[in-house]
């Protein structure tokens, strides 16, 4: 690691997921001590679940499951999931003509394409993402159910078509 710019890439690809996984693991750990066992707002304490004995366990589950899957792809087929570009030696001074956004990135390249401005672009790249951010802050009153907000549907699936048409 010589440069600066492979130091940064370094450390974002590399640290950046542990500190994730860390933050996973402490929200899981906060979840099971304080549980979410009232999402309709019932009050009384026969309708409540208790979080700890059927959710630990299917989270313990869950996990064992999912790196027994991930240690039998590492040792049995290693080369499964990569991309046969990968072994081509790069050419610094050609950009490759295959390279496309990801599916999950076409709707940020929509935005970015639209608007011909290129500060516009990136100012409303960041306020669709930042939408997604604000959103669940947003209180909409005391009950929790859908049935008391239709408009939310709605509004929920016109999100949906808006982000499989810029898709």
């Amino acid at each position: 690691m010589r440069g600066p710019t492979i130091r940064r890439f370094f450390t974002f690809h590399f640290i950046i997921p542990f500190i994730i996984l860390g933050l996973v693991v402490v929200h899981i750990t906060i979840l099971h001590q304080t549980g979410s066992r009232n999402p309709l707002g019932v009050k009384s304490m026969r309708s409540k679940l208790i979080f700890h004995n059927y959710f630990s366990i299917k989270d313990m589950l869950g996990v064992v499951a999912t790196i027994l899957l991930f240690v039998l792809l590492c040792i049995y087929y290693p080369l499964v999931l990569g991309d046969d570009e990968n072994f081509a030696v790069a050419d610094p001074a050609v950009t490759p003509h295959h390279i496309q956004p990801e599916w999950y990135f076409l709707f940020a390249y929509a935005i970015l394409r639209s608007i011909p401005n290129k500060l516009g672009g990136v100012i409303a790249l960041a306020l669709s993402v930042v939408v997604l951010y604000v959103l669940p802050f947003i209180h909409l009153g005391g009950c929790k159910r859908r049935r008391v907000y239709p408009a939310n549907k709605i509004i929920f699936w016109y999100f949906i078509v808006v982000v499989l048409l810029l898709t």
